[in-house]
């Protein structure tokens, strides 16, 4: 017979594969707020308190359901990207009615101009089906070897975004909007390292940012943004930026230091003398 402290332990690992396994959902409500612009709604208001009526009366729908976006904020609130109050009688509003809130978090969502730094570009990018269904496939990349992702597309990832505009925009703009966040602090800690250079070429630059943000804190850089073609057709021009398509495997353009952004936490600057 088991003991009260084997019992606690039992129901403590079901709770915590139930736990996981509906991790998904709050990743989903996510896209949801950001698809429905509902953290630019509140911040519209001031950053809140607002009533779920207020915040479903500047969503556009001829037929809004409002208790699916109740059930909505709920589990947001739960994730702490909304805060939630009921407001007392005498507020001007119907007793116990809920009022919403911005917190810190939130503000990472809000989009359009004065908030450059956004997450919500990669918020849309990860939680697309397109980026979605390969991790359906994980089980068959351990039997079998192969790429999720082209198992799920029946192509590279780089062929599919020549071949699909959308998803090309979808990917670039949250890699950008990523990248110069990360950016920002690579030039507060590297300054010195940028103001020795005259050209810099980024491999693998998607539409330009990273050489964007550096040539505005150094605009005596020649920079060369360097991606493959159907990615660097859709960067905008910039100032000091040249946009050059090809092949990193095969030739990379001289300057003076490579960039190269493996990852959000893998970045080489190299200088060539």
């Amino acid at each position: 017979m088991e003991s009260l402290h084997e019992t606690e332990a039992t129901l403590r690992g079901q709770a915590h594969i139930l736990n996981l396994l509906n991790a998904y959902a709050g990743s989903m409500a996510l896209k949801c707020a950001v698809e429905l612009r509902i953290p630019d709604i509140i911040h519209s208001y001031g950053g809140g308190p607002v009533t779920l009526a207020q915040i479903a009366s500047r969503i556009p729908s001829p037929s809004l359901e409002t208790a699916y976006l109740a059930r909505i904020m709920r589990l947001l609130v739960r994730e702490n990207i909304f805060s939630a109050n009921r407001c007392q009688p005498d507020d001007g509003h119907e007793s116990h009615e809920t009022l919403y809130s911005l917190p810190p978090s939130s503000r990472w969502l809000l989009q359009g101009p004065g908030f450059e730094l956004s997450l919500a570009p990669v918020v849309l990018m990860l939680n697309h089906p397109w980026m979605m269904s390969p991790w359906q496939f994980f089980g068959d990349c351990i039997k079998t070897g192969g790429i999720a992702f082209e198992m799920a597309h029946g192509r590279k990832i780089w062929d599919f975004a020549s071949e699909n505009p959308e998803f090309n925009r979808l990917f670039n703009d949250g890699m950008a909007c990523v990248s110069r966040i990360t950016i920002g602090g690579i030039i507060e800690v590297y300054k010195d390292g940028f103001e020795s250079i005259g050209s810099l070429v980024d491999v693998g630059g998607g539409i330009g940012k990273n050489l964007v943000e550096i040539i505005k804190s150094c605009p005596h850089i020649q920079g060369i943004n360097y991606d493959l073609p159907h990615v660097v057709a859709t960067a905008p021009a910039h100032d000091g930026v040249t946009h050059v398509g090809g092949n990193m495997f095969e030739t990379i353009p001289h300057a003076d230091a490579v960039l190269l952004m493996v990852s959000t936490t893998a970045i080489y600057f190299v200088h060539i003398n």
